[in-house]
């Protein structure tokens, strides 16, 4: 089974045995065979360990009937796709759960060697995210809430907060409208890379359009922060490029989390912001 990435409290279910119809040939999906379900389901257990209480724990008895069914009542073609699905629906169905990990052996596969088993082990949880919020046309207010309300509609986001909307000047190309900006933190179970599709579909379903850059627009929803994570890929770049000089994701981000700490410099959004303020003041001095 994978790492515990982290977390330190976990409960095992292993040797869950089911019958279901999980396969690439047609008999197998036909006559089904057994399937081995091994899960390690990650959450903080203090509570539970303290004070005894069966409501402050993940019930393992009920995790374990959810995985068997889940995985009963459907069918897939490959093992990876199995048990990501499941391991997907326990976190939704157990909000205790932060990370889990579910394997599903398969005793019975159709290799013509001597085998034990083999087996797809799949790990999900809950990321931290941050979102930097923008707009400068149309209802800008209106047109940021409704992204927010439909990312808290989302059922592959939770806990999502918003910091005020503060009126800034533009950044980078200054002959437009003054922006409302934000900073919104959530949790969730995307990607980074699904994360940065569905943000896109929100931009363009507020009508943005990509025209100039640092140009004014409905809507921009930038991905920050994704839990602690350096990610540097041709289409995403986290932490955000040049975050670091704009007070108007700095504050936001203050209000709502001061002592996260950059991953890149170590330094926390309060030093950031501070040290953002200082070089603001130094340059406007320099133009005097």
């Amino acid at each position: 089974m994978n790492g515990s990435r982290g977390f330190t409290d976990e409960i095992h279910i292993e040797g869950l045995r089911i019958f279901a119809h999980h396969g690439v040939n047609p008999e197998e999906t036909r006559d089904g065979q057994h399937f081995v379900i091994n899960a390690v389901i990650r959450a903080d257990l203090s509570a539970a360990g303290s004070d005894d209480d069966l409501a402050k724990t993940v019930n393992y008895s009920r995790a374990a009937k959810f995985l068997a069914a889940f995985l009963t009542e459907h069918t897939w073609k490959l093992l990876e796709a199995a048990a990501s699905e499941a391991c997907h629906a326990l976190l939704l169905q157990f909000p205790q759960i932060l990370s889990a990990s579910v394997e599903i052996e398969k005793p019975e596969a159709p290799i013509a060697l001597e085998f034990k088993t083999v087996s797809v082990c799949i790990t999900r949880a809950w990321h931290l995210v941050y979102c930097a919020l923008g707009s400068n046309l149309g209802d800008s207010r209106a047109l940021i809430e409704a992204a927010a309300e439909a990312l808290r509609q989302d059922e592959n986001c939770r806990d999502l907060r918003c910091s005020r909307l503060i009126v800034t000047r533009p950044y980078g190309v200054t002959d437009q409208p003054d922006f409302l900006n934000g900073v919104l933190e959530m949790r969730t179970l995307f990607s980074p890379q699904a994360l940065l599709e569905r943000l896109q579909e929100l931009e363009q379903a507020a009508g943005r359009k990509r025209e100039r850059r640092w140009g004014p627009r409905t809507l921009d929803l930038d991905l920050l922060f994704y839990d602690r994570e350096i990610i540097s890929l041709p289409e995403l770049c986290v932490p955000h490029p040049d975050f670091q000089n704009r007070g108007f994701v700095l504050e936001p981000m203050c209000e709502l989390n001061p002592n996260f700490h950059d991953p890149v410099s170590g330094k926390t959004m309060e030093r950031l912001l501070s040290e953002c303020r200082k070089r603001k003041t130094e340059e406007d001095t320099a133009h005097e």
